[in-house]
């Protein structure tokens, strides 16, 4: 028996980890993931390694590392095709920077597959966006805008020192939700860091960062109270909130608006909305949406092939809620974390040959934290029968949880223990902020 998941995000790595502790170490199964990164960081967190108050070198999971002490296997590819019939999958051959072969073309074969591939930036098909705008779907986007933004503040530094004529960084950010309302947040805290570790010319006014929404408010999927309450507080920290205003196109350092509006900028970055990859359009046969996901039952099993399973952002299922009205289940790593549970049951169900279970999502709730400042959500579920909103030390304490049920997911209770009392020392040792 061989089970191949293909995608290591919050859903696939915990999946991987679970039956590699109920069956590849028990040889029950061989267990095998594929990821075309070498290692994971959660990727709720992008927005952090992109400020540099996250370094990914130290805080992401190397995945052979993560494989060989869990009890299944990892490969490093791309996935580029499949057979249903032979039940083979196709890996894209790897090549380094030089473009010399690292690895050729290569098929494996499975038993169980389980996509667990993600979700890519959305554009809408807005001209100029793909061209000029940066993108933070993976550790190596995030990376690529801090080392602009650590690039651009140092030359800022150096163009005030020199001369006494006004020079601003300018940051646009296009993307009312979560992603680019925490990444606002961050920059005016990694502004803060850059001052305080040398940069002593840089001031408030030589920094500006415009968030630009085309919905009537931020954070559309929360309440207006706190959509009201984090545009107050990023206002208050100096960040030009645009609601209601669309992005028509993109030129090289500026978004041209509907009306003719033109907004400059040094950095830019589309954090608009995601939809699945679009490969997976006329992939092998499978059912999809109109944002590309794989349309899945209940079980999690593609409509069209019950041997292929799909989770996380990539899966397309139907959900209806109390009010009667059916919706996709969110793109969200709660849905992942969810779905991996159900899909690791069932496939522990095919091979005991038990019936299998039905995915019930349940919205425990959102969070959004604003950087050291504050933090704003609503919880539902566990101890509150309705929605709680929290704000403040409350809801930061709230989302740090969640990051930390993540590492619970993956690593176990001693691990985590570990992971945490080291994060809390790394707070005296490492710097506050990564420089380059």
């Amino acid at each position: 028996m061989k089970i191949i998941i293909v995608g290591g995000g919050a859903g696939g790595l915990e999946l991987a980890t679970k039956l590699g502790k109920k069956l590849g170490r028990k040889k029950r199964a061989e267990i095998l993931l594929v990821d075309r990164d070498h290692t994971h960081i959660w990727k709720p967190l992008l927005h952090e390694v992109a400020s540099g108050s996250l370094d990914a070198e130290i805080d992401s999971v190397s995945y052979r590392a993560h494989a060989y002490q869990n009890g299944f296997g990892f490969k490093l590819g791309t996935l580029c095709g499949i057979d249903r019939e032979r039940k083979v999958i196709h890996l894209a051959e790897l090549k380094d920077d030089d473009g010399s072969v690292i690895l050729p073309q290569r098929e494996e074969n499975y038993d169980y597959l389980v996509l667990a591939i993600g979700s890519v930036t959305n554009d809408f098909g807005v001209p100029g966006i793909a061209d000029n705008c940066i993108f933070l779907d993976s550790p190596s986007q995030a990376l690529r805008f801090q080392k602009h933004l650590a690039h651009h503040f140092i030359r800022l530094n150096r163009q005030l020192s020199e001369s006494d004529a006004e020079r601003t960084l300018r940051v646009a950010i296009v993307g009312g939700g979560a992603t680019g309302v925490e990444l606002s947040a961050e920059l005016f805290k990694a502004r803060e860091y850059f001052a305080m570790y040398g940069l002593r010319h840089i001031k408030p006014e030589h920094f500006t960062v415009t968030l630009v929404e085309a919905g009537p408010k931020l954070l559309p999927a929360l309440s207006e109270r706190i959509s009201t309450a984090v545009q107050r507080e990023l206002t208050a920290l100096g960040v030009n909130v645009r609601v209601a205003t669309a992005v028509e196109r993109a030129e090289q350092n500026s978004l041209i608006c509907k009306g003719g509006e033109r907004i400059e900028a040094d950095l830019m970055v589309w954090a608009a909305g995601v939809k699945a990859a679009d490969f997976l359009k006329d992939f092998g046969g499978l059912e999809t949406n109109r944002a590309n996901q794989l349309l899945v039952e209940k079980t999690l099993q593609t409509r069209a092939d019950p041997a292929i399973f799909a989770l996380g952002d990539c899966a397309g299922l139907l959900r209806t809620d109390k009010d009667g009205n059916e919706r996709w289940v969110p793109p969200r790593a709660q849905s992942a974390h969810q779905m991996a549970t159900t899909v690791a049951k069932n496939l522990l169900n095919l091979i005991n040959d038990k019936p299998l279970q039905e995915f019930v999502y349940n919205d425990y709730g959102s969070l959004v934290s604003l950087s050291d400042y504050t933090a704003f959500g609503s919880l539902m579920g566990g101890l509150s029968r309705g929605t709680l909103r929290v704000e403040g030390r409350i809801a930061r304490m709230a989302y740090v949880s969640l990051y930390r049920m993540h590492q619970l997911a993956v690593h176990g209770w001693l691990r985590t223990l570990l992971l945490t009392l080291t994060d809390k020392i790394n707070n005296f040792l490492r710097p506050r902020l990564k420089l380059h």
